[in-house]
């Protein structure tokens, strides 16, 4: 009987895997380049390659045959390319070193999704073989515990460095691990919420990531103000509802992501629309076009459009995000593509920033003297 898949079986499987479009031709394994998931049954893996579709090709069928002959009898095996997404700025004092990406989701107001966006976009992305955290910090009002079903207390191995919980291969982390009663009030200054955001960068073990999303709380001030100064983000992603009463808050978020120098991701108009069982019509609930004009504000891509429903609250409320549960649905393919964008837009930042890096040959002589 074949053995079962596992993520470290078929990444030696592929360890022989090559880029021939890249320098040096290097193995795409060992360059960090391939992620894997799979569930014993079907593997999906997704590779980070810039090739043209010929190459992307060939590489695709050197994967799958590779695979293949390890594991005869896969019911479903599926090969994905993004683009190779790079890393934000990462300093010597940075608190997560070993982050590759930090992505902010944040909105600026409360009641429009946030939360559910920042659960579902981190486990698509977990999904898609990416290794990934998720930073609940919104202190006062933590949703990741009911979210992801999780319970229990982090724990601490050497007693100085902080352990995430897990769940679906994601690391986890948020204030609401550390409470007695979950019905519990957190009544903080602004200096004890900073200090506990401080710790959850500083002192969780969240090792080596490609995306650490932190879902962040309503408002314009402590949290946001503290990550700027602590660590560089990647980017955000902005979360609004299509109402002009959602917008003039979110307005205000991005406004915010300008004056701390923080790139917009994109945006993520959540419950866009209803679709009745009854008429298959399509109903704006709460109207038409705010994503769009939030999208025109922060002169950044409108991600996509979430649909309201239903199955969205009852996963959500049962532990399990609905791009889990329910991977085939269509409210989990909008999530997956939205996942999908935040990838891409990720690369072109991280191009972009590194294509502004630039030195100065002011002063310097235009031939180097040659010692003899």
């Amino acid at each position: 009987m074949a053995a079962e898949p596992t993520v470290d079986s078929v990444l030696s499987a592929l360890k022989e895997l090559r880029d021939p479009s890249a320098a040096g031709s290097p193995m795409l394994v060992d360059a960090g380049r391939v992620r894997v998931a799979t569930d014993g049954v079907n593997v999906r893996i997704t590779i980070e390659s810039g090739a043209s579709d010929e190459t992307r090709g060939a590489i695709e069928m050197a994967a799958r045959d590779a695979v293949s002959k390890a594991f005869p009898g896969l019911s479903k095996l599926e090969v994905v390319f993004t683009a190779h997404t790079g890393s934000r700025e990462i300093t010597s004092e940075d608190p997560l070193p070993g982050v590759k990406n930090l992505v902010l989701v944040m909105a600026g107001k409360g009641g429009v999704g946030k939360s559910t966006v920042a659960s579902n976009l981190t486990m698509a992305l977990a999904r898609n073989g990416m290794r990934v955290g998720l930073l609940d910090a919104d202190i006062y009002g933590p949703s990741v515990p009911t979210m992801f079903g999780v319970g229990g207390r982090p724990y601490s191995v050497d007693g100085k460095r902080i352990e995430p919980l897990e769940r679906f291969g994601v690391k986890l982390m948020s204030i609401g691990f550390l409470l007695e009663d979950p019905k519990q009030a957190i009544v903080w200054r602004g200096p004890m919420l900073h200090g506990a955001l401080q710790q959850f960068l500083n002192d969780v073990n969240w090792g080596k990531l490609d995306y650490l999303i932190l879902d962040l709380p309503p408002g314009t001030g402590d949290v946001a103000l503290t990550l700027s100064q602590k660590t560089r983000a990647t980017g955000a992603v902005i979360v609004t509802t299509p109402q002009e009463v959602a917008l003039i808050d979110v307005y205000k978020a991005v406004s915010m992501c300008g004056k701390l120098n923080i790139p917009i991701l994109g945006v993520v108009e959540n419950e866009s629309y209803f679709i009745c069982d009854g008429c298959s019509k399509q109903h704006n609930i709460f109207g038409v076009g705010g994503g769009q004009k939030v999208a025109e504000l922060a002169n950044a891509p409108l991600l996509g459009q979430i649909p309201i429903d239903p199955s969205v609250r009852v996963w959500g409320d049962q532990g399990t995000p609905v791009v889990q549960a329910a991977p085939q649905s269509p409210v989990a393919a909008s999530f997956q593509a939205i996942a999908d964008a935040v990838v891409a837009r990720v690369a072109a930042v991280n191009a972009e920033r590194i294509g502004t890096l630039s030195i100065s040959r002011e002063g310097m002589p235009t031939r180097l003297p040659i010692i003899r």
